[in-house]
């Protein structure tokens, strides 16, 4: 690996940086507002090609590409991020920092390309949460704590020398949408605080191998999947609670209301609910309904109670509006 910048000067002697900015997403965006606004220079910003959205397959960009035309910014939208020319033109930049937020995993070439390194923001206290989700999981797994990282890029996918962390409470209330935003927000904060102190040389590196996990499970945080997001009613009121959170509002977790002679059936997502622990007799995917006002499915320990949801091809909607149109709601479960 190249360690050039690990060559520091005095602390205050200010080098002048030349970022080039990798992101695809909306996370990605506040962080390129701020490091623009604080004044640094991004002479190109890397990002997903459009892809086909929708029923008429309509060519969308990505939100980091939106935001940086309308900044005027330099937009290049490899396919292949080994490509000879690609690689020819970002070094054509002469681009002596590489800042990555929410971005596919860079090829050795690139991220070993500019002088001062590669920078990757990542949403998580790492080393827990490596991986392409890591807000969802965190919520999924019931944690109460997360944070942001950032570190430099290395060989192995969320690896890399850690520069900065900032903790992060997950609160009770939070859903992956909510939280998403608190730490997009803080992200974009701790990023130019990064660059800041590269920008001064005034920088201290901690090896992720070096960090006490003896009395922690290390978790990851792998993409998800469509199986991944499909409720299990036999499982405990927390369990189901916090995948429904950490889904919400996307992917959204998802369940079928089945018919009891099984001939009608539909998916539906369900977006918020709570739970209550206590024993009900009834199978798991049970309906426990006043008919009017509330709506619960039996779990393996308790209730879940449904607030929000959406039947396919509907609108998202409050149990109430939902009630209305479920008529002889004993001849359903959910499965």
């Amino acid at each position: 690996m190249n360690f050039r910048y690990f060559s520091f000067k005095p602390v205050g002697m200010s080098r002048k940086l030349r970022i080039i900015y990798m992101g695809t997403p909306e996370f990605a965006v506040e962080p390129l507002r701020v490091i623009l606004d604080a004044g640094y220079n991004i002479a190109a910003v890397i990002t997903a090609p459009d892809k086909p959205t929708g029923r008429g397959q309509v060519l969308r960009s990505s939100p980091v590409k939106e935001y940086a035309l309308a900044k005027s910014l330099k937009v290049l939208q490899p396919f292949n991020l080994k490509n000879p020319e690609f690689i020819s033109e970002l070094k054509s930049y002469d681009s002596n920092l590489f800042v990555v937020v929410a971005f596919r995993m860079l090829p050795e070439v690139i991220w070993q390309m500019p002088e001062f390194g590669s920078v990757n923001l990542h949403a998580s206290l790492l080393p827990q949460y490596r991986g392409a989700a890591p807000i969802n999981h965190a919520i999924i797994n019931g944690e109460t704590e997360t944070g942001l990282t950032t570190f430099f890029i290395e060989k192995e996918i969320d690896k890399g020398k850690i520069l900065f962390k900032e903790k992060l409470p997950i609160e009770p209330s939070d859903d992956a949408g909510i939280l998403h935003d608190r730490l997009m927000h803080n992200g974009g904060q701790l990023l130019l605080q990064t660059i800041k102190r590269i920008e001064l040389d005034d920088i201290s590196l901690q090896s992720q191998d070096k960090i006490d996990i003896n009395s922690i499970e290390l978790k990851t945080a792998p993409k998800i999947f469509k199986e991944d997001c499909k409720i299990h009613w036999n499982s405990s009121c927390f369990s189901i609670h916090n995948l429904v959170r950490g889904l919400s509002p996307y992917p959204g977790a998802f369940t079928k209301l089945v018919s009891k002679d099984e001939n009608k059936s539909k998916q539906i997502k369900i977006f918020k609910t709570t739970f209550k622990l206590e024993n009900w007799e009834g199978s798991p995917g049970s309906i426990i309904t006043d008919g009017k006002k509330s709506l619960s499915v039996i779990a393996s320990d308790g209730l879940v109670n449904l607030l929000e949801l959406q039947v396919e091809g509907k609108k998202r909607m409050g149990i109430i509006e939902f009630m209305r149109g479920l008529h002889k709601y004993s001849e359903f479960h959910f499965e």
